[in-house]
């Protein structure tokens, strides 16, 4: 991929920000991109359309279903100039990451496997934690074109309706309980660790804070900002989550800037 070139990446839109840009995963990897100052700008493709745009542009499918079928997910990351497309947050930090070598690094010598680590269990714990909060939420701010496959296939994961899921109103107690539950681990760990009273996993930010601002991000978009349970969720554990929102609002935009 080139530095000196706008890459496309693609996108999932819907309207719960004037940004149209929720997706925790694709999140990730525009974070990454605006901290590496590389280039981008986003279009926009409908859940039903994301295999054919894959196929077309050749990105690799990021799962295999349990029939071996292959699945394809954004964020997908292409580079007009040679072709060349990567698909899944994961894999897309790590190519940049040795494509750019000159550029600010996400992966400190010797902390790729822990950060690797780090992405699956926050994303099997805190993302399965935040899921049944926001699903239904998440369908109703969907574009009509993708409202009745995100209805089919969660409903199929999760075995009852997106109501059932997510009830309206604020979360049960349970839920709520949960999520915090999920998330107290990772904050121990950082204070076991003693480095910093922000970042997770050193003095620094690197690649494992970018997930867990992709993942509790989505959860402020869906919600919004200003509601109570952002506000109360800012605050647990020491207000650790709150301090690390708050240090990356400055690579939290969509584009690349345009320099007149």
């Amino acid at each position: 991929m080139s530095r000196g070139t706008t890459h496309i990446l693609y996108d999932l839109p819907g309207n719960a920000t004037k940004y149209q840009a929720w997706s925790p995963n694709v999140w990730k990897t525009r974070i990454v991109l605006n901290y590496k100052n590389i280039p981008h700008k986003t279009e926009w493709v409908e859940f039903p359309d994301i295999a054919a745009l894959a196929q077309r542009i050749g990105a690799p499918h990021t799962v295999l279903r349990l029939g071996g079928q292959p699945r394809y997910t954004v964020p997908i990351l292409r580079d007009p100039a040679t072709g060349r497309s990567l698909a899944g947050s994961l894999q897309i930090a790590l190519n940049l990451e040795r494509m750019y070598p000159n550029a600010p690094s996400l992966f400190p010598r010797g902390t790729e496997d822990a950060i690797i680590a780090f992405d699956a269990q926050f994303t099997h714990s805190v993302g399965g934690a935040l899921a049944p909060l926001l699903l239904a939420r998440i369908w109703a701010q969907l574009n009509e074109g993708s409202k009745p496959y995100f209805r089919t296939t969660r409903e199929r994961m999760f075995k009852q309706p997106l109501e059932a899921i997510t009830p309206p109103g604020a979360p049960t107690a349970a839920r709520w309980a949960a999520l915090s539950e999920a998330l107290e681990p990772f904050a121990k760990d950082a204070d076991v660790r003693g480095q910093s009273d922000t970042f997770l996993l050193g003095e620094r930010e690197t690649y494992a804070d970018v997930v867990a601002v992709g993942w509790l991000a989505w959860g402020r978009r869906i919600w919004g900002a200003d509601t109570q349970e952002w506000a109360e969720l800012e605050t647990w554990h020491g207000g650790r989550w709150g301090r690390l929102m708050r240090a990356f609002k400055r690579w939290e935009y969509v584009d690349t800037p345009v320099c007149s």
